[in-house]
């Protein structure tokens, strides 16, 4: 049974609302993200919505401050190997720093692995810092390898 405080702390999926619930501000505690245009936060949110299957974003708000706490993505890429396989990509999980500790990352991650695992995907693969292996260890996934990226200034 969970307590009235994991109640108020549940996964749901992005709404267009959340911007201004201090999303955009959570996620520049991840990394660059420059301040977003309602126009534009509208805009991505009804691109992403009319892909809603294969492009999902979960969010936790806390009920008493009505804030945006911990979040993230996963995107589905549907390949011609393993018999037209598909693949989870889990992208831009954040935590607000005041919530850490909480296990709020951890249901962010199983919710977006669920999620991917029902759509029939055959693995579900992340990209981390070194600091994060252990928490993404602690969710059940392993070192695979190593990334390579280039970036287009």
């Amino acid at each position: 049974m969970e307590s009235s405080e994991e109640q108020k702390l549940q996964v749901r999926k992005l709404e267009l609302s959340d911007k201004s619930k201090g999303f955009i501000e959570l996620l520049q505690q991840l990394t660059v993200c420059d301040s977003v245009s309602d126009k534009d936060f509208e805009d991505r949110f009804r691109e992403l919505n009319a892909r809603a299957e294969d492009h999902r974003v979960l969010v936790i708000e806390e009920d008493r401050s009505g804030k945006i706490v911990a979040t993230g993505s996963v995107f589905i890429e549907r390949k011609f190997i393993r018999n037209c396989g598909k693949v989870g990509h889990i992208e831009d999980v954040v935590v607000d720093a005041n919530a850490r500790g909480m296990q709020l990352g951890k249901k962010i991650i199983n919710a977006l692995t669920d999620y991917a695992h029902s759509l029939g995907c055959y693995k579900v693969i992340l990209d981390c810092n070194v600091e994060n292996k252990a928490f993404y260890e602690k969710c059940g996934y392993k070192q695979k390898e190593i990334q390579m990226v280039k970036y287009f200034i």
